[in-house]
Formats: structure tokens, C-alpha cells, sequence
């Protein structure tokens, strides 16, 4: 029996390089060897975005899209639409029992967040709103709702995950073993940085490659990108290090391509208009697969359809199946 995984992405936009890099390739390795669901998280984006349901509609389908076009096997991955699994919400309401404010206040990625999205809940935080204090709850729903035992995540978002597992364990603390602990799955490839040469490529930061960028957009993109400062002329010395166009040719170009880059770079050898047009080259013939996937689902919407309620179905299935062990385990089952 193959263990299940679980994991999820906001609708909030589309994919970027950071996605790919830092969540991507590791779906496309986990898929062959895991019972795989990943949620299309249209209500926990509603937490931060609940002014803008248009905006999460449309990005469902944008963001399935990019799913299947940088390479997910709908055969082998179970895509499926947060709202339509009803017991996730049940199960956010039970669990909200188990955790104190004071801990959701406390934990680092929402202290984190809540500090980036001063604009929507003010400087002070006075108005931030209930359920994006406690989308935790709703992660460890998510998770639990599915009998998840791994959950791929980045570094910043170990902090959520060990928020269920503390949940998972009061849990089985007070109604008897029926949960599993998570564990987690680090990505090997760390955050990927943005253009601007903050540590997060965010997509609303205005950072972002994103995968269905065309050709002028990633040219605009790239000629303003951060180069060294210190570099004033094409044969001065620089260092390649603290340049965002050289850290972009080391994160997709071929190893011996990036060596002769660095190199050249210090010696002086290299122009910084030369290098951004070689990586703008790199990166639309990096791109050029996932654009002809994207187009064939984007001309196909009945396919894209098909695969949400294909893999909504069985996940449902499966809530529905996990949900009677909880509320046996509760003395709810009525």
C-alpha cells in the first residue's frame, strides 16, 4: 500500500519559477510513489482575498493548468477543489477546539504573513480576521481530512505543519488513536529568490518569473533585474555573486555555461546587457515545453474540467470514509 500524501496550493495566481523549483520538480518525483492529492485551495485563499472571489475563481483552472503543464500526471495525482469537500470545513470547526489563540498568535509563519499583509489587516494587526488567524486549523483539516502521513513543505512552512501535528496528537490525547502524525517532506532546492534580489520570489511582491510569461514579458523582466552595482562599464570587474541575472543562469543554465559566466564576470570580460540577453534566451527555451502543454489544456478547458471532478470525486470519497472514523472516535455518529 502506498502511503498518502497531501499537499495544496492557493489559487491567489499563477506559477512561478519559485513554484517550480521549489515545489514542482518534487511533486513530479513524488507522484510515481504515493497515494498523491493535491488541493486546489480556494478557501483557505478566500482568507486573505475574501474582497475578491473573481480573482480565486479564475485562478483555479489558471493554476490546475500550470500544474499539468510543468509535468503532474493526472493518472497518478488527484487534483480536487477545496470547497467541494465538505468535511474539511467540519473537521476546521472540531479541531478549532483544540488550539489556543495565544498558539495560533504564536506561530511563526502566521506572525510572518500577518506582518506582510499590513495593507489588508493594518500596521497593528487590529484587523486581522478570524480565519486567517486560524487557517492553521484549516491546514491540519486539510491534511487529516485525507489520512495524510507525508506533506512536501518548504522550511517556513514547517511551523504549520508541526501546528497539526500538535492538533493530531490532543486529539488522539482525548478521543483515542485515530490520527496520524504527518511527517515532513523538505524540498531539496531552496527558496528561489526574486528579480528584485528579495530572499522570496512572491507573486504579489513583483518579483516573479512566471511560467506563462511570454517572450517580451520575460525580456522586460530581465533587463531590469539587479545586476552589481560596482559594474558602471562592460570591462569592469564585478562579482556574480550579487547579481540576481547571474544567480538565474545558475539556476537553469548548464553547469559549464554558468562556469565560463562567473569567470568572464570577474575578469571583466563580460557585459551585463550581453548576459541578460543570453538568459533571456535560456530561460524562454527553459520555458518552451510548459508554454505548448499550457496551450493544449488552455485550448482543451473540458480536459482541465474533467481532471477537477475526476480527482474531486475520489477525494471526496475518501473525506467522506475518514470522517466516520472521527466522529465514531468523538461519539458524534449519530
Amino acid at each position: 500500500m502506498k502511503k498518502t500524501i497531501l499537499t495544496g496550493l492557493r489559487p491567489t495566481g499563477n506559477l512561478h519559477l519559485g513554484h517550480l523549483f521549489g515545489a514542482g520538480h518534487n511533486y513530479i518525483k513524488l507522484q510515481n510513489d504515493y497515494d498523491f492529492y493535491l488541493e486546489i485551495a480556494d478557501v483557505q485563499a478566500l482568507t486573505d482575498n475574501f474582497n475578491n472571489p473573481d480573482k480565486i475563481r479564475k485562478n483555479v483552472i489558471e493554476i490546475t493548468i500550470d500544474l499539468l503543464s510543468i509535468g503532474l500526471d493526472p493518472t497518478k495525482v488527484n487534483f480536487f477543489i477545496q470547497s467541494k469537500i465538505p468535511e474539511i470545513s467540519e473537521l476546521t470547526v472540531y479541531y478549532s477546539n483544540l488550539v489556543t489563540v495565544a498558539r495560533l498568535e504564536r506561530n511563526p509563519t502566521v506572525k510572518a504573513e500577518i506582518s506582510q499583509k499590513k495593507e489588508l489587516f493594518g500596521n497593528d494587526g487590529e484587523s486581522i480576521t478570524y480565519g486567517f488567524l486560524g487557517y492553521p486549523v484549516s491546514q491540519a483539516a486539510d491534511i487529516t481530512a485525507f489520512n495524510g502521513e507525508v506533506v512536501p513543505v518548504g522550511e517556513d512552512q514547517l511551523p504549520l505543519l508541526e501546528q497539526c501535528r500538535e492538533i493530531v496528537r490532543k486529539f488522539n490525547f482525548i478521543y483515542g488513536e485515530t490520527l496520524k502524525e504527518p511527517q515532513a517532506i523538505l524540498s531539496e532546492t531552496k527558496r528561489v529568490k526574486g528579480l528584485d534580489g528579495n530572499d522570496k520570489m512572491g507573486k504579489s511582491l513583483g518579483n516573479a518569473i512566471f511560467l506563462n510569461d511570454d517572450d517580451e514579458t520575460i525580456k522586460k523582466k530581465i533587463m531590469g533585474a539587479i545586476t552589481d552595482p560596482a559594474k558602471i562599464k562592460k570591462d569592469d570587474k564585478a562579482n556574480p555573486d550579487i547579481c540576481m541575472v547571474y544567480y538565474y543562469h545558475n539556476l537553469i543554465n548548464k553547469k559549464e555555461n554558468t562556469k565560463n559566466i562567473c569567470n568572464e564576470c570577474k575578469k571583466g570580460a563580460r557585459g551585463c546587457v550581453q548576459c541578460k540577453k543570453e538568459l533571456i534566451e535560456a530561460i524562454n527555451t527553459f520555458l518552451t515545453p510548459i508554454r505548448e502543454k499550457r496551450k493544449y489544456y488552455e485550448n482543451n478547458p473540458e480536459i482541465v474540467k474533467k481532471i477537477l471532478d475526476t480527482g474531486t470525486k475520489k477525494a471526496k470519497e475518501k473525506a467522506e470514509e475518514q470522517m466516520k472514523k472521527i466522529k465514531s472516535a468523538m461519539k458524534i455518529n449519530y
